[in-house]
């Protein structure tokens, strides 16, 4: 907190602050955002900023690390997948939506872009993006899968490749479209086909 400054105050300017950088960081990349940038667009000071961060590198991580948190609810969708052969599909099918529909957010593109502009520059923290958000979603997927193939539902050897198999058949398309074009190319009924054909795909090679 800042000297003589309310606890509530100071957290609305550190919130206003992260809010500036992430929408500055995505528009400008890194290198081309500065400090005077994110205060201009926080309303505050530079001064102020500089009181919460000490420096560019501890807000950009600050930033990214924190779309790690929002990851929760994709861990609990993937592993609340019944264990019924007679809906396996459609359960399938459903989770694949899902799975597409939070993974190809235009914010998510963007967000992906920028750690991986970043890489060389800063390594452990995209390291640290994909440990925490992605990573933890495909070995909630794995354990899944072990569930659904102890239950005779699924025929899998290896559960952590099974759910790379699974998550690549469903963004693989979109995903480089994406990266390679600077924006979204897909329609909803595109991505629908490409849940459908992937979750076929799937279950042709472990059912």
């Amino acid at each position: 907190m800042e000297p003589n400054e309310p606890g509530g105050r100071s957290a609305r300017k550190h919130q206003a602050i992260v809010n500036a950088a992430t929408t500055t960081f995505m528009a400008k990349g890194y290198a081309g955002t500065s400090m005077d940038d994110i205060a201009k667009l926080a309303a505050v000071s530079k001064q102020t900023v500089y009181k919460h961060f000490a420096d560019k590198e501890k807000l950009f991580a600050e930033i990214v690390l924190a779309t790690t948190e929002r990851i929760e609810a994709m861990i609990d969708l993937v592993a609340d997948i019944p264990a019924d052969s007679d809906s396996l599909e459609e359960d399938l099918l459903r989770l694949a939506r899902q799975f597409l529909t939070a993974l190809t957010q235009p914010q998510v593109f963007q967000l992906r872009r920028l750690i991986i502009a970043n890489a060389d520059t800063f390594p452990e923290l995209g390291a640290a993006w994909y440990e925490q958000g992605f990573e933890r979603v495909l070995a909630t997927l794995a354990d899944t899968f072990r569930r659904l193939s102890d239950q005779g539902l699924l025929r899998i050897d290896d559960a952590l490749l099974a759910a790379n198999h699974f998550s690549g058949l469903l963004l693989w398309i979109p995903v480089n479209k994406a990266m390679f074009h600077g924006s979204p190319q897909h329609t909803p009924s595109e991505l629908d086909r490409y849940a459908d054909a992937g979750v076929r795909a799937f279950l042709a090679a472990y059912r």
